[in-house]
């Protein structure tokens, strides 16, 4: 055990050199706001069957050293009761993105699946930095279309074949309107790509499903067939979102009635009493965590609930919130309150 927690710190200490904020979108610049150049489709990769839950029955790794956890440890003393409602956050596991701040994603991925497997759980990593990332708005970054190959390529290269779940671009799909026709078939392009290098790692790769209030299952669909989604193992529903677990099974089962019987996950981080009233994305008042992580679903087709966004991490600069990704204590201070965990 002392050996896991020397590995678990030594892993930390590496990717915490990287960034303030290492395991969440940081809205780092690239060439967001701008028309990429062309990426040629990658040969089509064959199917991948669909058959059981690749994920089923894995444990999920808590970061000893999350924001919640380090806020409610500050809090313990002062503030028992409010610590108390953090730890239900710093408790239960979620998923670490990764976007452009890194000088070296290959080492940083690799420290990070080396931490999470010596540990015995499966890692759980987002994949953010798709080239003109959320329309320049809030979450505006991304690599060059070039920058983003070499970039996928290496983080596919951390994996280093061990089993590892990998949310692939959230919105890179139900958000590509925005971009010209050329620009689309680029992000689908890349798409392609991703999914290909990433399970050849050993990833087991989710690509963006929107959620039920943005596109209709068929629209969505209809992306991710554009994407190649039957080379993936299936895909995410609810990312960063507020819709209720209940709704958003219904969406991903219509979705995956038309792309083959595909799986799903669902982001239930944040979806407790469901969306507001004016159905707001960006740190919308009064919600709550949802159901922990876990792949006992009793559904088969829905692989697992995780924490893909972090409960208590910003979705952008509204409503007297900080940038998107950033910490803030007060707002997941109340998801914990109105939770029923």
């Amino acid at each position: 055990m002392a050996g896991k927690n020397l590995l678990i710190a030594a892993a930390l200490v590496i990717l915490s050199a990287c960034s303030d904020n290492m395991f969440s979108p940081n809205g780092t610049p690239g060439d967001g706001n701008g028309s990429a150049s062309t990426f040629p489709a990658p040969p089509l990769a064959p199917p991948v069957p669909v058959t059981g839950n690749p994920i089923d029955g894995a444990s999920f790794w808590v970061n000893p050293v999350s924001d919640a956890r380090l806020t409610a440890d500050s809090w313990r003393a002062t503030r028992p009761d409010d610590a108390t409602q953090i730890d239900k956050i710093a408790s239960h596991a979620q998923a670490q993105w990764f976007t452009g701040w890194s000088g070296d994603i290959r080492r940083d991925v690799d420290a990070l699946v080396s931490a999470v497997t010596s540990a015995g759980a499966v890692p759980v990593l987002v994949a953010y930095n798709i080239p003109q990332r959320d329309c320049g708005k809030l979450s505006a970054g991304g690599a060059t279309v070039y920058g983003y190959q070499a970039w996928i390529s290496d983080f596919a290269d951390g994996l280093a074949g061990r089993k590892s779940v990998v949310i692939l671009e959230p919105d890179a799909l139900a958000n590509m309107d925005c971009l010209s026709a050329v620009d689309q078939t680029t992000r689908v392009n890349l798409l392609q790509y991703a999914v290909q290098v990433l399970r050849a790692q050993g990833g087991v790769v989710y690509l963006d499903g929107g959620n039920s209030s943005w596109r209709s299952a068929s629209d969505q669909a209809g992306r991710l067939n554009r994407a190649n989604v039957a080379a993936a193992d299936g895909f995410a529903v609810n990312v960063s979102g507020f819709q209720y677990t209940s709704s958003t099974i219904a969406y991903g089962k219509s979705i995956s009635a038309r792309i083959g019987g595909k799986h799903f996950v669902i982001d239930t981080s944040r979806n407790g009493l469901g969306p507001s009233a004016d159905n707001a994305w960006c740190n919308p008042s009064g919600r709550a965590l949802g159901a922990a992580p876990t792949t006992s679903t009793d559904d088969s087709v829905v692989d697992a609930y995780l924490w893909i966004k972090s409960p208590g991490e910003s979705d952008g600069a509204c409503r007297g919130a900080p940038v998107a990704g950033a910490w803030w204590a007060d707002y997941a201070l109340g998801l914990a309150q109105r939770s029923a965990l």
